[in-house]
């Protein structure tokens, strides 16, 4: 075989098997073709000289092979529950998935070994389970025959400490729903695939985490144009499937949904953040203040022109001017003060 066949990825090939209750009506009358055979191959036999009795060795070894032919293929008996499937292995070679529910019967020789060879926890829900309980062992796999479930899994990572993209230490956390697409994949191409999704998953979302920042830093919120982790959920939870997609493609797992469940700066640096987003959000503030004060004292000169009310100079509209924006942009109530006089006394 050349290095290049070593690399093509296994690609599942579905194989239909037989139902389990033909074949279970065959091995029971076998195994009670073993008694009958054995009375009747002694109560058919013949007395020999000294008095004793010879069975019919022909009914007897007949017996005996019914009896070892049912005990062959008793072992190729297996239940399937909906969305679970089998992979068939006759002596190391691939013959396919078994996919039928019910009960099934298939070649009794083909390999009845557990689908992975790691604890049946994840290395997120292992390391969950120690926190919460370090007395309690982590349990063994004990999903035999190579079984695989094909249901939908939830993988809830656990918070993770990475750098954003501008080098801020931030809190990050997702939850990926991903199920078994191809069981040839997940069995041949990758050691273990539960503990291949949780390694690549985490990978996954520290990658995430260096590639966007975590807001929009210096530029105002009404002004930037930059995806960010937190004012872009959903763009960057479908760049976070789209990249476990990728990954997890060699191991035939499909990622049907990646969503974040925590976000936030981590302690050392969140008060130093929370002043900076309270500081740009009171400039965000003062800009639409100063903007509309600009528009409201330009609307009102443009109606004392178009009115003639009453005509300024220059240095009357600067006036002008400098009392509105105070009193629009003043935090504090204005009290105002009367002029009884004329405009230039």
């Amino acid at each position: 075989m050349s290095p290049d066949e070593t690399m093509t990825p296994t690609q599942e090939r579905e194989r239909p098997v037989m139902s389990g209750w033909p074949m279970l009506a065959v091995v029971l009358l076998l195994y009670l073709a073993f008694p009958l055979l054995v009375v009747l191959a002694f109560t058919s036999g013949s007395k020999a000289g000294d008095g004793s009795l010879q069975p019919v060795w022909a009914l007897m070894i007949g017996g005996f092979v019914a009896l070892t032919t049912a005990i062959v293929l008793s072992p190729g008996f297996f239940t399937l529950q909906p969305n679970e499937a089998r992979v068939l292995i006759l002596f190391g070679s691939y013959r396919g998935t078994a996919k039928q529910a019910g009960f099934r019967w298939a070649n009794p020789f083909y390999s009845n070994g557990p689908a992975g060879q790691s604890p049946g926890q994840t290395a997120w829900a292992q390391a969950k389970a120690k926190a919460a309980d370090k007395s309690a062992p982590a349990e063994p796999k004990k999903l035999k025959r190579y079984k695989i479930s094909l249901r939908a899994r939830t993988l809830n990572g656990e918070k993770l400490k990475v750098n954003d993209k501008r080098g801020n230490p931030v809190d990050i956390a997702a939850v990926v729903v991903w199920r078994v697409e191809d069981t040839a994949k997940a069995i041949f191409d990758v050691d273990d695939f539960e503990t291949y999704v949780a390694t690549q998953s985490e990978t996954a979302v520290r990658h995430l985490a260096t590639a966007y920042p975590y807001d929009s830093g210096e530029a105002l919120p009404d002004t930037a144009e930059e995806t960010t982790v937190r004012g872009n959920v959903d763009e960057v939870s479908e760049a976070l499937r789209v990249e476990l997609s990728a990954r997890l493609a060699q191991a035939g797992v499909a990622v049907e949904q990646a969503r974040l469940t925590h976000l936030a700066y981590a302690p050392e640096i969140a008060q130093a953040m929370l002043r900076r987003q309270q500081a740009e959000a009171v400039i965000a503030a003062r800009r639409k203040i100063v903007t509309g004060a600009v528009s409201m004292v330009e609307m009102a000169l443009e109606a004392f022109r178009v009115n003639q009310v009453i005509d300024f100079d220059e240095e009357r509209k600067a006036a002008m001017v400098s009392n509105l924006m105070v009193v629009l942009c003043g935090e504090s109530q204005v009290t105002p003060v009367v002029n009884t006089g004329t405009l230039y006394t």
